[in-house]
């Protein structure tokens, strides 16, 4: 039987879906774990991520999905982040379109009906920091 101090101290994870990028990856787990009071963050990762979930990419959309899903049914997460950022070598396109695509994209993610609130992050490749785009909360 799980006792209350164990349920009081059981880490708390939050999601990630984010660019392969090297340079965004700890300025996306530092604003996450700060502003989420998260102690891991599972990084799901992938070129271009807002495109791919923004177009529904047939071939890769599914296996977010999955790791998206292992992220919120086993480890509880309660945030997913789809996360955008400049000079993105997998999706070369202009801040705004990138903007359309974060906004396309956490519609995808709500339409999978997860009990999570969804942040799409911005990181700006002038000073990699990470800025919240939108929010959309499970209630």
């Amino acid at each position: 039987m799980t006792s209350l101090d164990d349920l009081l101290n059981e880490p708390k994870f939050v999601t990630a879906i984010n660019c392969m990028d090297g340079r965004v990856q700890l300025p996306v787990i530092n604003w996450l774990k700060e502003q989420c009071e998260a102690d891991y963050v599972d990084m799901i990762t992938e070129p271009g991520p807002d495109k791919l979930v923004a177009e529904r990419n047939p071939d890769k959309l599914p296996s977010i999905k999955e790791r998206v899903k292992i992220s919120v049914e086993k480890h509880g997460s309660k945030v997913v982040a789809l996360v955008a950022h400049g000079d993105c070598a997998g999706n070369p396109v202009s801040e705004d379109e990138h903007y359309g695509q974060l906004r396309r994209g956490m519609e995808c993610l709500r339409g999978w009906d997860l009990d999570v609130d969804i942040v799409g992050l911005w990181i700006s490749d002038k000073d990699w920091k990470v800025e919240q785009f939108a929010v959309i909360t499970r209630d």
